[in-house]
């Protein structure tokens, strides 16, 4: 809400971000590449491959309702544009210089489908993971792609820090409800 508000009554935030935004924008082939990671058709098939494995999994072992985890991970990424579009419509923020001139950039689309497709595929596979050690190498795993998809956003030019700070917080906020979901339904991903 913080950030939102920073927005959209163009803050002192607003000032540190967009000095930030010229102090890392540095559009380049490696960014761009880093950035396609939040991309649908990077994202979303990691997701679906997690999907269809956690619920062959949780069949092949006669769990209740084995449908569900993957079922409600789907639906939370399909939730994504409904949640993030009418804030884009609502901030009509302004996209950095290094991009043609447009409004609708914040929150950032790109990372929330990266946090959700990524987290969502990590909270799945999680309970099927018997050692600490893949466990802990997912967690990571998962973190690096969205950090590395978030910067390389910025570092593009395609979006302001502030934007996928933004995406990132609501992301957060819905994956802990993922979580507490899951957790409640008799599977817990941790």
């Amino acid at each position: 809400m913080l950030i939102t508000w920073q927005v959209v009554a163009d803050g002192p935030l607003v000032d540190l971000d967009e000095a930030a935004s010229r102090a890392l924008a540095r559009p380049d082939p490696f960014s761009e590449l880093l950035a396609d990671l939040g991309n649908v058709p990077v994202a979303v098939p990691v997701l679906a491959v997690s999907l269809t494995y956690a619920a062959w999994r949780a069949r092949s072992t006669g769990t209740h309702q084995w449908w569900l985890p993957a079922a409600s991970a789907a639906l939370l990424m399909a939730l994504v544009p409904a949640l993030v579009i009418p804030l884009k419509i609502l901030t009509d923020r302004p996209g950095t210089p290094v991009v043609p001139p447009a409004t609708g950039y914040y929150p950032s689309g790109h990372t929330a489908t990266a946090a959700i497709a990524y987290g969502a595929a990590t909270l799945l596979l999680l309970p099927w993971l018997s050692s600490v050690f893949a466990r802990r190498a997912l967690l990571v795993t998962c973190a690096v792609l969205n950090v590395c998809v978030g910067f390389g956003l910025v570092r593009r030019g395609y979006h302001w820090p502030l934007d996928v700070v933004a995406s990132w917080c609501l992301c957060a906020v819905l994956l802990a409800l993922l979580r507490l979901f899951l957790s409640r339904a008799g599977r817990r991903p941790e």
